[in-house]
């Protein structure tokens, strides 16, 4: 019976010509984006920069997690190598900048407002991708054999290449995002993840063919990797509802009759992956300091940080938690929660409205944001304790499979609700996507 209802549903997106033409669009960008994943950059050596990543201990600190990101381009060093990346940081400043900025925040409510934050979000861009650009450009002539004649030029023409190659992937997300299905930049960065099953699948069995991951150990990998997904799938559906009530008037008399019931969908995990990044992105700060100091002292107190360390699993732990609250903090304001909920003259049972339920539902999701940062840190730490457990000589990533999750999941409800508004059955049995705690509903951008 499910796969008749996913038969069914695979047909009715061809019934509908509109959902027909915007997944064939999207499919279009991410296939010319695909392509600009194979052409390398000028003046490098991409082999030489591909054994560097591979010979990373620990997956190349924020680079490693940076070439996650963009599908291997990073390594390779291609016009895209700097991917979607530069885009999502000036996103998320702009971002930060709405949350403590109040004529930023007065600015995003309007239309022209949020025209000219878009375009701040494009100039971020461009200054971001040029200041990445040049600093690859620096990093690459610091290893052997990488860049064939460094200097002044070469370090120009790696700033012009990969700048306009971010500025061409920031375009392409958007037109997505405008004309396509779904959020142009979560699914560049989904493609380029997916894209890597394969060959780590054909990887896995050339390591059980060689002796270096015994059958045993594969088969309990195996099982990890199923509960691993089921828990990913089940947290990031999860959400808490807070029941309201909103009183309707009859026509007839303009009484007041018994107000009808709904909920607030609050997401047990708001901020995505974005959490892990930031901590990622903060953890590697002490590594990059000794590398381009070159003073020893520096170099051993970095060694306190690497992956595995009881100090590197307690940062790490502390980081994601305090970006978790900090990042939901930024995205969820239950002040214009309550006020919009005051506006429609709703309210929550027991709770009086205006600063009473924006208290009540703020307390809501700081006890639930709790269990989803536990999640997250856990999440973030399995892939070194699969690989010290099991011996096993790749990296089973959480950080990428919550993402990829996540953008599935998102992209999968956009679909059905195309097909439900045509009146056709979706691919759920009963004509939608059922969250743990709640109906599906905006899960809003991004991760």
């Amino acid at each position: 019976m499910a796969q008749s209802n996913a038969a069914q549903a695979v047909q009715n997106i061809f019934k509908t010509p509109e959902l027909k033409e915007k997944i064939l669009f999207t499919l279009l960008c991410l296939l010319i984006y695909r392509i600009g994943a194979h052409v390398t950059a000028p003046g490098i050596n991409p082999v030489a920069l591909t054994d560097f990543f591979k010979n990373q201990s620990n997956g190349g600190g924020l680079l490693g997690l940076y070439n996650l990101f963009t599908g291997g381009q990073l390594s390779r060093a291609t016009v895209f190598a700097l991917g979607i990346m530069p885009y999502i940081s000036s996103s998320i400043f702009v971002q930060i900048a709405q949350a403590v900025v109040p004529t930023v925040d007065k600015m995003s409510k309007d239309e022209e407002g949020r025209k000219r934050i878009n375009q701040w979000t494009r100039y971020g861009t461009l200054l971001l991708a040029a200041v990445q650009a040049w600093g690859f450009a620096l990093f690459t002539e610091s290893l052997q054999g990488v860049v064939g004649e460094p200097g002044f030029w070469f370090r120009i023409q790696m700033t012009f290449f990969l700048t306009t190659g971010a500025m061409f992937v920031m375009w392409l997300g958007e037109q997505i995002t405008e004309r396509g299905l779904g959020n142009g930049a979560s699914l560049m960065i989904f493609f380029s993840i997916v894209e890597r099953i394969w060959p780590g699948i054909y990887s896995t069995f050339n390591f059980v063919s060689t002796g270096a991951l015994g059958a045993f150990n594969l088969l309990v990998l195996a099982v990890m990797m199923v509960a691993v997904v089921a828990g990913v799938v089940y947290v990031t559906m999860a959400a808490r509802r807070v029941l309201i009530q909103i009183p309707q008037r009859t026509m007839a008399r303009g009484r007041m009759r018994e107000a009808s019931r709904s909920f607030i969908p609050l997401r047990i995990n708001s901020a995505g992956v974005m959490p892990i990044v930031f901590a990622q992105s903060v953890i590697v700060v002490p590594g990059a300091i000794a590398q381009f100091s070159g003073v020893s002292k520096f170099r051993d107190f970095a060694d306190n940080f690497n992956p595995g360390t009881i100090w590197y699993y307690l940062l790490s732990g502390a980081l994601i938690l305090f970006f978790t609250y900090f990042y939901t903090s930024i995205i969820f304001n239950p002040i214009d929660l309550a006020e919009n909920l005051k506006k429609q003259g709703g309210f929550i049972p027991g709770v009086k409205p205006g600063a009473r339920t924006a208290e009540y539902i703020d307390d809501v999701v700081s006890k639930i944001t709790l269990p989803g940062a536990i999640f997250l840190t856990l999440l973030a730490l399995l892939p070194i304790w699969i690989s010290q457990l099991f011996n096993v000589p790749f990296a089973f990533g959480g950080t990428s499979l919550l993402i990829v999750v996540g953008v599935a999941l998102d992209t999968l409800q956009q679909m059905q609700q195309h097909l439900l508004l045509r009146k056709y059955d979706g691919f759920m049995k009963k004509g939608r996507i059922r969250f743990r705690g709640r109906q599906a509903g905006p899960t809003g951008g991004g991760f």
